[in-house]
């Protein structure tokens, strides 16, 4: 329902300019040609209008009752309600976000993903840990160890593997020097995918930093991509408590499947009988459609080098077991139109959007007078690296002990923002706890403080100066406000006003009847087979309770459902009502889509009955809420009498 009011809300935009043809006015409030049209052609089926007469005027009556429901609730003020200002302005930080960043830059980081998705790149890294949280002192320590590792390889010709098994932190890919096999864009920290794919073939890259520590990275082999692909297995798993035995247990296994699929067996009966992944067992081993560097190399180069669909691998030993792969699809990298959805979704939340962003606040900086005073920062650092570090989660400072320190950090916009406010900002998010080298918390919680500042300074100006996101915060506050009134007018009324309701329910009883039917109990089973087992359980001298049957039949999903109540023949037509008896089971009938069901009825009723205004609540609060709906819509055109400029509207019919 709310979904339904948001997207008609998505009408109700700004008023034309005073020049505009006034196509309408509604309790003399008027709306433009222009206005009408924007939202007429915004709401169209496939972005098609229909400027037929019939589907103009339709629209318009629609639209003149929006218009009068949004400027009821202004008058009510429903803007003020606090549930309501809460949701506009999540709904605003949410939407603002969008609109703080520069939009070139985002394009130009798609553009780029896309382009390293047509190619593969296999490497090797060193890394040396190295935690964000280093002092600089530590830090530099890292970074000379990386620095003399990248000397030895590129000066005194050192081996990069062994270079790797010898000092890397990254236990993963050491034993195997470094290497970390094939992979492409979007699959790895940005500042290690620019390394890998700004590095030539055969080359080392220059040390670079990611929050892990410090990497130098070796492009080994470079490949077009190979796209995704669709394969089935069948896995005979090693046990490793059994060693080598268990590897040739396995193995034997491996190749009887392989001989019987020579011989003509179906791959997937033999998916059902042999295969141990639980996973994919149940989709007659169908696995997940992947790319490069989502499996294991072994597994990875076996399922890409089968040509055809319906081609089968030889046994292939990874560290689960023995695999054999079935080949069903491959799939080319698609079109960058079809991709950027997904592209966006993932720059969007890793660190390379952080580029767009310092490239915004870079702008707005540069277009609002911003003005730093770098020496003031760090007169804050050196106050703050004078309190003892305890190492205990205890208060160690708050703003208030620094009451000397005003000096201005930065000026935007021609407000002075001072240390003060910046400590008092530390102490709010750290909860007065610093832990950690001083000088590192300190410049993290300025960035973090001025970053803050900037987005807020900018984020207050979106309506002002961005005519798209002030347009969107108009849709949905006219959708919200909508909501309110509707569910104070209809929706919720008709559900709050028992009295009203009741009333409703008397004046229209005759329209809530029982046809013939039953009192009893409804079987219903998945198939025939089903079907019978039941029987087998309810026709018998000693039949089953009805939470036993369901207990027995549904171990492995529902297959049989119980509903007890009372039940029209009109909704049961495959029944033979004329052969039904008190307290029996009726015979077995077919429903339309292919279940089969059982009743057995306790009372019989031949004709019509009253429901009470429980039996028919839902009935009765549906039409009573319709019935509220059209007597509030005619008390708004009196309220709001709308006079339509015929010469105006002619011009928009064709």
């Amino acid at each position: 329902m709310r979904k339904l009011v948001l997207t008609i809300a998505s009408t109700g935009l700004l008023f034309s300019s005073s020049q505009a043809q006034t196509l309408f006015t509604f309790g003399g409030i008027p709306v433009s040609k222009q206005d009408f049209l924007r939202n007429y052609s915004k709401n169209a089926q496939n972005k098609q209008p229909d400027y037929s007469s019939k589907a103009v005027n339709d629209y318009l009556e629609l639209y003149s009752l929006f218009r009068m429901k949004v400027q009821e609730a202004d008058n009510q003020h429903l803007d003020t309600l606090s549930g309501i200002q809460r949701e506009l302005d999540t709904y605003r930080k949410q939407l603002a976000k969008n609109y703080l960043t520069d939009e070139v830059a985002n394009q130009r980081l798609y553009h780029e993903a896309y382009d390293r998705m047509k190619e593969e790149r296999q490497v090797a890294h060193i890394l040396i840990m190295a935690s964000p949280a280093l002092s600089p002192q530590d830090s530099l320590i890292a970074y000379n160890r990386i620095d003399s590792i990248f000397n030895a390889i590129t000066k005194k010709k050192a081996d990069f593997g062994k270079l790797a098994e010898k000092y890397s932190d990254d236990r993963g890919s050491k034993e195997r020097g470094g290497n970390i096999g094939y992979m492409t864009s979007l699959q790895t920290l940005y500042p290690f995918e620019n390394a890998v794919y700004n590095t030539p073939k055969g080359k080392v890259s220059q040390p670079f930093r990611t929050q892990l520590g410090y990497h130098i990275v070796k492009v080994i082999d470079t490949r077009p991509s190979r796209g995704e692909i669709e394969v089935a297995q069948i896995l005979i798993a090693t046990s490793k408590s059994k060693g080598e035995a268990g590897i040739e247990a396995a193995k034997k296994t491996a190749d009887s499947v392989e001989v019987m699929l020579k011989k003509g067996a179906s791959f997937t009966d033999l998916v059902k009988k042999y295969s141990e992944d639980k996973f994919s067992i149940e989709n007659n081993g169908v696995l997940p459609q992947f790319g490069v560097g989502r499996m294991i190399p072994a597994f990875e180069d076996a399922a890409f080098s089968l040509k055809s669909p319906g081609d089968i691998s030889a046994p292939v030993l990874t560290e689960y077991g023995y695999h054999i792969i079935k080949l069903i699809k491959k799939y080319p990298i698609k079109p960058y139109d079809s991709l950027v959805a997904q592209i966006k979704k993932q720059v969007d939340n890793d660190s390379r959007s952080q580029m767009a962003r310092e490239l915004y606040v870079m702008k707005v900086k540069q277009s609002n007078g911003f003005q730093e005073y770098p020496a003031n920062i760090d007169e804050v650092a050196k106050r703050l690296s004078k309190i003892p570090d305890t190492g205990k989660y205890a208060n160690e400072f708050q703003a208030s002990d620094f009451n000397d320190l005003n000096k201005p950090l930065f000026k935007l916009g021609g407000t002075t923002y001072t240390q003060r406010d910046f400590l008092t900002f530390s102490e709010n998010l750290t909860r007065g706890k610093l832990i950690g080298p001083r000088e590192v918390i300190v410049k993290d919680l300025y960035k973090l403080y001025s970053d803050r500042v900037l987005n807020d300074f900018q984020e207050h100006k979106l309506e002002a100066e961005n005519e798209d996101f002030r347009s969107l915060m108009h849709e949905y506050r006219d959708g919200i406000l909508l909501f309110e009134l509707m569910d104070q007018n209809v929706w919720g009324k008709a559900s709050r006003d028992s009295v009203g309701l009741a009333k409703f329910y008397e004046a229209n009883k005759t329209k809530y009847q029982w046809e013939p039917g039953f009192t009893g109990v409804l079987y219903r089973f998945k198939d025939e087979t089903t079907l019978n087992k039941g029987m087998s359980l309810l026709r018998v001298a000693k039949p089953v309770s009805d939470d036993k049957l369901l207990s027995e039949m549904n171990k492995e999903g529902e297959m049989v459902n119980v509903q007890q109540g009372r039940f029209e023949f009109s909704k049961l037509p495959s029944l033979d009502k004329n052969k039904l008896v008190k307290g029996k089971l009726s015979d077995p009938f077919k429903n339309d889509d292919g279940t089969y069901s059982v009743v057995k009825p306790n009372i019989i009723y031949n004709t019509n009955s009253q429901k009470s205004i429980d039996d028919a609540r839902g009935y009765v609060v549906a039409e009573y809420q319709d019935f509220l709906e059209k007597k509030w819509n005619n008390d708004l055109r009196k309220k709001y009498p709308v006079k339509v400029d015929e010469t105006v509207l002619h011009s928009i019919i064709k």
